[in-house]
This record gives structure tokens, C-alpha cells and sequence, in this order.
């Protein structure tokens, strides 16, 4: 993942306030449906669920600072002036001797996700510094090989899926492709120029195939030792053949190499299937059949998409923890969430653990207020689908897989709702219901023209001061 970045892009055009430029993920402009029965399945059962939580936790948690990326020697990084870049990285590859996190407790965070109304999880198993939050047998540089070596959690990623498995959350593993930390990918004879490998591929085809057996291995391992795993939710869109580079892919910014970075998806999906039959797989970025659907970064594309996607957002400026982090209020999320879902797509919330293993006061209370708008109106928002006039103005709309139609409707922050709510389109079917689901209360209303009118009661109006969205369930 990447953050502190700002969203300059003509297809993604919801911006988010972030910290730099370089390497957002744009939306894919290419899609491809799985013909494998069971992933064609389990993607059906995905789509319904929504809303789900990603969870960046390392070695980056200890300091507070942007993950990984520090890491990387790129015009657009920001590091301590004062420190020469080999020295960063020894300090930052040392935090590994602090990092301790004694009070890990993955049942709190799959409560607090839970509470939030979330339905899957997203959690790094490994980002792009190579640190590694799984027991793997492959690399030493790991979590449970520090400090936090002799707790009987020391196997962060089984304990995590464990703990959302409980709470029948759908659970999906974050794996970088990239390894900065790896001598097959980040070699020392040579400089760390930026993201890429730093040796020519060509020159030194044993190296890189080294490379290419050290990924699949974790892969398996990860898809074999750790439970039922739904989604290998796969970041680094860089590492990839050459012939799939594109104009998106160069958009980013960053120096292509005229190599193919690849590591062989085709046996790595094969292993993987076997392993986890049905497993959905988001190869981010690189289209084609191991791209199950699309993941917009920090953004909503502008406009419905019939395909299957997520926007991936943070709860506050970072993915992981960050001292002095603003968070997002709670009808900003929920407002983002309803415009997700009626342009066709899921929310996937980025909340990031503090180095000792807790989720804040702030981001719990924010995750609390989500869920309580959501145990009364997501039925508008889960098992539902978008329809082709999905939104007017500041009223979006849904339809339930049993063809119950949803309208949605923001409210401002700080503000009061309008006693008579309106939309274009849409028209309820003539002498049906309109109920407003808080309430599970029947409400007056006409059509005049091509125009709906729905009248509030003046004792909702006051008592829904302050209140995200309202949620109306009508028939067409």
C-alpha cells in the first residue's frame, strides 16, 4: 500500500486529503471475469458483504512513520535530511530488535470491526520493507524472531485470521510482491536506485529465479498453514511482466525497467487454488485472470462500474499508525460508504494498530458510530447491487438481490434534514411504500412527474439532527 499521497487522476476523481503523488494505484481500465466455478462463487459472495477493514501493521508502527516507503530512494520520499541513506536504512531494518508488541489482542480489533458492521478482513502479512508478520520458515527478518519471539501470539497472522474467523469475517492476506529486504530482490552490490529490483534480471537470471522460489514458497506457505484464506490480496503493481506495462502503470511516476519483473502468477495461482479452492486472487493493478476485482486507492471512480471493485480508503492521512493521526468522522466514512456501494463497489477502511498491538480510543469510537448507523439502514447497503441511475444529487440508490430498491440520502455535517427529500428517476411503483428503515416507519409521498417527493414528520426532522444518512426501501 501506499499513502500520504494526494489524488491527481482524471478516472479516480474523489479526492481524500493524503501526503504525496507517486504511487497511487490508479483504477484498472481492462477487466476479466474468473471462469473457475468457485471463485465465480466466492466473488458473488464478496460483493455482498460490502464493507471490510485493512489492517497495515510493521515495523514502520514503532516510530509512527509511512510504511515501508522511507525505505525507497525516490524523488517524491521525504527522510531526515540529515542522515545518509544507508545508515536510514540499518536504523530502519533495526527496528525489528524494538518491535514488541505486548498488547496485541486480535479479539479486540475483530470486536471493533465487527461493531463497525465490517465483513472481511484485509491484513498485512508482509509489506514491501519484506517484514514479515507470519511464522514463515523463509526468512529470518520476522516478528517472531525479535522480542516478541517467546509470546504465545508470536505468529501474528494466524492469531489475527483466527480471531476475525470467530466473528465470520471473510478473510483476505496482504502480501507485497516486492521483498526490499530480500538479496534476491534488493541485492547489496548494488545501490537501491528506487521500488524495482536493483540488478539487471537478464544479467542474472539465477538471482531473480531465486526470487521467484522465495515468493511462492511464502505464498504457500501462507495459503497452506494458516486456515481457510479468501482473498491473496497481492501489492506491488510494479513487479510484473513487462509486456503488461501500460500508460497507467507509467502515470505513477516511477522508472520502468526493461526487464519483466514477473514471478510466475500462472504456477503461483495453480498452488494457491489448490491449496485454497476458490480463493479469490488481487493481483492489483495487472489485468487479467488473477485480478478477481479492481482496487481504486484513497479515491471513488467518478462513476458506476459494472465490474467488481473496492475502494481501499483510510480511516485518517495514513495506512498505519502515525502520531497525532486526524481521523475521518464518522459520517464522512458512512457518506463515502454509501457513494461505494451505489457506484457498485465495496469499502475496504484502512485502520492501523498502534507498535504496542491496540487500536486507539478515537478509532474505536469512530468505528462504533459507523456501526450504529449500519445495524438500522444496512439493508440498503449489503446483499445489494447498483442500478444505472444510482444517484441525484446527495441521494444514492441501491437495489437488494430480491429487487427491493434503496435510496440513500447524505446529510451534511452538522446539519439538520430536510423535511421534504426529493430525487429525479427512480419513481416508486404507484400505491406502494416507502419506509424509512431507522424507523421501520411508512412515509407520505407522491410523484410529481419524473420526480419523487417523500415528507418527513416534523418530530423525525428534529430528532435526526446531526444524522449521516437516511436510508428509504421502496419497490419500482
Amino acid at each position: 500500500m501506499k499513502h500520504f499521497l494526494k489524488i491527481l487522476t482524471i478516472i479516480l476523481a474523489f479526492n481524500f486529503k493524503s501526503y504525496g503523488q507517486n504511487t497511487i494505484h490508479q483504477t484498472s481500465s481492462k477487466y476479466e471475469y474468473p471462469t473457475d466455478p468457485l471463485v465465480k462463487q466466492k466473488l458473488e459472495e464478496w460483493r455482498n458483504l460490502k464493507f471490510g477493514i485493512i489492517i497495515h501493521w510493521g515495523l514502520y508502527s514503532v516510530p509512527g512513520i509511512i510504511e515501508s516507503w522511507e525505505l525507497c530512494n525516490e524523488d517524491w520520499i521525504n527522510r531526515d535530511s540529515t542522515s545518509k541513506y544507508d545508515e536510514y536504512k540499518k536504523w530502519y531494518w533495526g527496528l525489528n530488535t524494538q518491535f514488541n508488541p505486548t498488547k496485541f489482542d486480535p479479539q479486540s480489533w475483530a470486536k471493533a470491526a465487527k461493531d463497525a458492521g465490517m465483513k472481511y478482513v484485509v491484513f498485512t502479512t508482509k509489506h514491501h520493507d519484506g517484514f514479515n508478520m507470519f511464522d514463515t520458515k523463509f526468512s529470518d527478518f520476522k516478528i517472531s524472531n525479535g522480542p516478541f519471539a517467546q509470546n504465545p501470539k508470536a505468529d501474528i497472522a494466524k492469531y489475527v485470521f483466527d480471531a476475525f474467523r470467530k466473528e465470520n469475517f471473510m478473510i483476505g492476506a496482504y502480501f507485497s510482491k516486492p521483498d526490499w529486504h530480500s538479496q534476491y530482490f534488493w541485492w547489496d552490490r548494488y545501490a537501491t536506485a528506487d521500488r524495482n529490483v536493483n540488478y539487471d534480471i537478464r544479467k542474472f537470471p539465477w538471482r531473480w529465479n531465486q526470487f521467484k522460489t522465495f515468493s511462492y514458497n511464502q505464498i504457500n506457505e501462507l495459503t497452506s498453514n494458516y486456515g481457510k484464506i479468501d482473498i491473496l490480496w497481492l501489492d506491488g503493481g510494479w513487479v510484473r511482466p513487462l509486456e503488461t506495462v501500460n500508460e497507467e502503470v507509467r502515470s505513477w511516476g516511477a522508472r520502468i525497467p526493461e526487464w519483466s519483473q514477473h514471478i510466475d502468477m500462472p504456477k503461483i495461482a495453480q498452488m494457491t487454488r489448490k491449496n485454497q479452492p476458490g480463493i479469490l486472487m488481487v493481483d492489483r493493478t495487472v489485468h487479467g485472470p488473477y485480478e478477481n476485482y479492481r482496487t481504486p486507492e484513497q479515491s471513488i471512480p467518478k462513476t458506476k462500474l459494472d465490474t467488481p471493485w473496492e475502494s481501499c480508503i483510510t480511516l485518517g492521512g495514513a495506512w498505519g499508525y502515525v502520531p497525532n493521526d486526524q481521523f475521518k468522522s464518522s459520517t464522512k466514512v458512512i457518506h463515502t460508504l454509501i457513494e461505494v456501494v451505489a457506484k457498485g463497489g465495496s469499502l475496504l477502511l484502512g485502520v492501523g494498530p498502534t507498535a504496542e498491538g491496540i487500536f486507539l480510543p478515537a478509532q474505536i469510537e469512530r468505528l462504533k458510530e459507523i456501526g450504529e448507523w449500519l445495524k438500522l439502514n444496512g439493508e440498503a447497503i449489503y446483499n445489494t447491487r447498483a442500478i444505472d441511475n444510482f444517484n441525484d444529487k446527495e441521494v444514492y440508490f441501491t437495489k437488494s438481490l430480491t429487487n427491493k430498491f434503496y435510496a440513500m440520502v447524505r446529510i451534511g455535517e452538522n446539519q439538520s434534514p430536510e423535511a421534504i427529500i426529493s430525487w429525479a428517476n427512480n419513481v416508486p411503483k404507484s400505491g406502494s411504500q416507502v419506509v424509512l428503515l431507522s424507523e421501520n416507519l411508512k412515509l407520505k409521498w407522491e410523484k410529481k412527474g419524473n420526480k419523487t417527493f417523500v415528507y418527513l414528520p416534523k418530530e423525525l426532522v428534529e430528532k435526526y439532527k446531526n444524522y449521516p444518512a437516511f436510508a428509504l426501501k421502496f419497490e419500482m
